[in-house]
């Protein structure tokens, strides 16, 4: 991979390379013309999936995949941060038609993995937007 950001002539954000993977199984670059691309590694069923979800555009004749809307909002709550959560809030406002009985049993599935509510807080989100 690091072979392929040099051959681009892209730039790595991060100075521990591999400490920075190991700890977040994310690769984050930007390009020369100063667009942020971050390579994430996948292991568990979910972020598979997640893949082949993403919504793929074309962009100036380039295919580029972007995530979809649900699992933007798994990923933000999941990351919990009052930052993340206001996203979530703004996603919300934005995009009312969402799919909840997809999202909804992977916040159950990652609320019992990570021993913390995700499903309430953000029923409470979806309530307040």
């Amino acid at each position: 991979m690091l072979a392929l950001v040099r051959e681009l002539g892209w730039t790595v954000l991060v100075q521990d390379v591999q400490a920075f993977v190991a700890e977040t199984l994310v690769l984050p670059c930007q390009t020369q013309a100063g667009i942020r691309v971050d390579f994430i590694f996948s292991f568990s069923p979910y972020e598979r999936q997640a893949i082949q979800r993403a919504r793929r555009i074309l962009i100036d004749g380039v295919e580029v995949a972007f995530v979809a809307l649900e699992d933007l909002i798994i990923h933000k709550m999941v990351a919990g941060r009052p930052r993340d959560l206001e996203d979530v809030a703004g996603l919300l406002r934005k995009n009312p038609q969402i799919d909840l009985a997809y999202l909804r049993p992977w916040l159950e599935q990652f609320e019992q993995a990570l021993q913390r509510p995700l499903w309430a807080p953000f029923k409470q989100i979806l309530e307040e937007t």
